[in-house]
């Protein structure tokens, strides 16, 4: 198989109401885009592969950094985009990556603002924008993607930006919000207690009032309107729940 420019990977799990629309939106960079699929229960894979994806099978992950590692020794190009389902290109970025790979720059990877929106509500306050993620990556100075959640890529080279942005739809809705804060948390207050950070009641009302002010009046959430407004009591919570969870493991695991 010959080499490609730019491989297009996606890491998913039961995401069939989003797949399509993400492949058709990668689709504006490269039609060569691969889904790594962990044993979604739903009609994920199969909705993936009629829309012209390769799709690869893999374990099953709670979250998706475990897999971004296996996913570059999948790919057969001189860079690897990476994206979730929940992510869309726009003909802006599209072509910006593209003459950015032709114009053959010295960097070797790529940070790229990405817009949250939330219910058509776009986030540009709040601590939301812009939010630069590593995602266009040249694969020989890849060198790997730490396993640990929010882990950050690790590559060789020196870092370009990119101007324009990839959209991001991070909430499909409250339940929704919810349901991930109890899963996600759950694995970063594992961290903590291994780390063994201190907590006890009065860590719930400092992180709490701590992220509710740092996102609703000092990044100015509230210029988002109510979902600014909502997201900025909603990421105190999530930050809450946290550390709730570290002083249950204290209380549960004690010696």
């Amino acid at each position: 198989m010959a080499k490609q420019r730019i491989t297009v990977v996606f890491q998913v799990k039961n995401e069939q109401a989003q797949i399509k629309e993400a492949i058709e939106s990668a689709r504006l960079l490269t039609n060569n885009i691969v889904v790594m699929d962990m044993r979604s229960s739903d009609d994920t894979a199969l909705i993936a592969k009629k829309a012209g994806a390769k799709v690869i099978a893999i374990p099953s992950a709670i979250y998706v950094e475990p897999v971004r590692q296996y996913a570059f020794s999948k790919t057969n190009s001189d860079w690897v985009l990476i994206l979730d389902a929940d992510e869309r290109l726009t003909k802006a970025i599209a072509a910006e990556i593209k003459q950015t790979i032709a114009s053959k720059s010295s960097h070797t990877h790529y940070y790229l603002s990405r817009l949250n929106t939330f219910n058509g509500q776009v986030f540009k306050h709040g601590g939301w924008w812009p939010d630069n993620q590593i995602r266009l990556i040249k694969k020989e100075s890849f060198v790997k993607w730490p396993k640990n959640i929010h882990s950050t890529v690790q590559v060789t080279g020196k870092p370009g930006k990119l101007d324009n942005c990839f959209l991001h739809y991070f909430h499909g809705d409250l339940t929704q919000m919810v349901n991930k804060t109890i899963k996600f948390e759950d694995i970063e207050s594992e961290l903590l207690f291994k780390a063994g950070r201190a907590v006890n009641t009065a860590t719930f009302f400092r992180k709490y009032f701590g992220e509710l002010y740092r996102r609703l009046l000092k990044h100015q959430g509230w210029r988002d309107g109510s979902y600014g407004i909502i997201e900025s009591i909603y990421q105190a919570y999530s930050k809450t729940i946290t550390w709730l969870f570290v002083y249950e493991k204290k209380l549960l695991r004690k010696p």
